[in-house]
């Protein structure tokens, strides 16, 4: 037997008399002797050398459990095989429960004083220019038109390379906003056909590489921002223009603060995960609700000849075409790979990211009054 398998020497008096000699008070050794012993006893079998790490010794039955380093889970006996009792292994102390950490609050995940401080600002600078001079607000309109576009294309060429020109669009766009307020909609379609096609021609003096989705881009950005703006410069030309464009704009911040109160209480069911993984379907009753009582109330005390039931119908139109322009633009931030349109407004993101809402609810707005109570 290859002792090093079994991990100690042979001791003396372990293996009988064949290595120690004749026993006092044994029986004789001899033929019968043998014979009897042998049909009491099997021959022990010899195990051959054992690797190192265990190799396939350790078979399911445990027939050949080893004792030693090489089989750590049997703590052999005292005197087992010559080997000295081993002291077993004291047990792991348990580790000291931690404190569960504490709760976190919800976040806006902006900086909501700035929001406050800069929407404040801009809302003081619109309410004067509004009930000053219209054609101030015009000028208000016509810039923020401008500096979206400026935001838009930017994103564009920085995340895909597409080169929308901006030349022609800040000009085409601005003049969009003027002809609407001027000869209506006819003069904002109009200024619209002719910056469709500046870009065309400008664009003509570059490269004809990537001429198709330039162009394409350039007469997206036109039709998304000029032109759905010219729709608030048209509402103002009625005779209670200010306080029209007042609830237009009144009902957008209704739907949206309504959207982010009830949401951020309450919000669990997501709306759009894939698109905007914030909103949620509380949300938007948030909106509807709070737009519907906002346009009820807006509706008897400040149009002409309006009634709330049109108000209802205003506030829930208003809040679905809210929602649908921040899910566009979230899908063209999402499609862009950015969070935000821009840093110009601190707490808002840039001027994009304000008119997200505003720009498909103008329309809407301004069909719906001169349904109701006509366009003068």
């Amino acid at each position: 037997m290859n002792d090093s398998s079994w991990g100690a020497p042979p001791q003396a008096g372990y293996w009988g008399p064949s290595e120690q000699g004749p026993v006092q008070g044994a029986a004789p050794a001899g033929p019968a002797y043998d014979a009897h012993n042998a049909q009491q006893t099997r021959p022990m079998p010899i195990a051959p050398d054992v690797p190192a790490h265990g190799g396939d010794q350790d078979d399911d039955r445990g027939a050949a459990r080893l004792s030693g380093s090489l089989f750590r889970d049997d703590t052999p006996s005292a005197g087992s095989l010559g080997t000295p009792p081993q002291k077993p292994q004291e047990p792991m102390p348990s580790p000291v429960p931690q404190p569960a950490p504490a709760p976190q609050k919800k976040s806006a995940g902006r900086d909501l004083g700035a929001a406050i401080g800069v929407g404040v600002g801009l809302g003081a600078v619109i309410v004067a220019s509004l009930f000053v001079v219209k054609a101030v607000f015009v000028g208000v309109i016509a810039v923020a038109v401008v500096v979206g576009l400026w935001e838009l294309t930017s994103r564009l060429e920085e995340r895909k390379g597409i080169k929308a020109p901006l030349v022609p669009l800040a000009v085409g766009g601005a003049a969009m906003v003027v002809s609407g307020y001027v000869r209506g909609a006819e003069g904002a379609w109009v200024a619209m056909a002719l910056t469709a096609l500046a870009v065309l021609v400008w664009r003509m003096t570059e490269p004809p590489e990537g001429y198709l989705k330039d162009v394409t881009a350039g007469v997206f950005a036109a039709f998304y921002v000029p032109f759905l703006a010219t729709f608030v410069a048209m509402m103002l030309t009625a005779d209670d223009g200010p306080r029209r464009v007042l609830v237009f704009l009144l009902l957008t911040v209704v739907s949206d603060t309504g959207a982010y109160a009830i949401g951020w209480r309450f919000g669990k069911h997501k709306l759009a995960p894939r698109i905007s993984p914030g909103k949620t379907r509380e949300g938007l009753f948030g909106a509807v609700t709070f737009a519907m009582v906002g346009g009820a109330l807006c509706m008897q005390y400040l149009i002409e000849d309006g009634t709330w039931w049109q108000g209802l119908i205003l506030g829930f139109a208003v809040a679905a075409t809210a929602t649908l322009g921040d899910l566009g633009e979230s899908m063209i931030k999402r499609d862009l790979g950015i969070k935000d349109m821009g840093t110009l407004l601190p707490g808002h993101g840039g001027i994009m990211d304000r008119l997200d809402s505003l720009l498909p609810t103008a329309p809407v707005v301004w069909l719906l009054l001169v349904l109701f109570v006509g366009s003068g």
